[in-house]
């Protein structure tokens, strides 16, 4: 059983930084997937990035390719999702979704998960 909790979000003007943060509690966090989706209100969920938990390689959509990063610590239990150069339309509600699957471009694209956070709401607005 894994548990994920968002935190990071909030408002920030267009163009602006912010880096959210799955916590995993739970065992063997260091075997699982761990992808990035989020949520607008009206539209489809969305993959955005996903890291694998076997060599920690590494899936952007081309939505957020070469604006977001993401990267994990598993000494910490923890997988980031850095974002910079946001866009209005970049607001949503952010999750974290946890997957024992080494295709990480399906885990994304298909939006895969086994366990899921709550989410945290990212805003983009001046």
């Amino acid at each position: 059983q894994l548990q994920l909790v968002e935190s990071g979000g909030g408002l920030v003007q267009p163009g602006g930084s912010l880096r959210l943060s799955c916590a995993a509690s739970g065992v063997s966090f260091y075997i699982y997937s761990i992808g990035w989706f989020r949520q607008a209100p009206g539209k489809e969920r969305e993959g955005l990035s996903c890291i694998s938990g076997s060599d920690s390689s590494t899936y952007y959509a081309d939505s957020v390719k070469g604006r977001f990063t993401i990267s994990r610590d598993n000494a910490k239990n923890t997988v980031y999702l850095q974002m910079t150069s946001l866009k209005p339309e970049d607001t949503a509600v952010y999750r974290c979704a946890a997957l024992r699957m080494n295709d990480i471009q399906a885990m994304c694209i298909a939006k895969l998960g086994n366990y899921w956070g709550q989410g945290t709401q990212v805003t983009v607005s001046s």
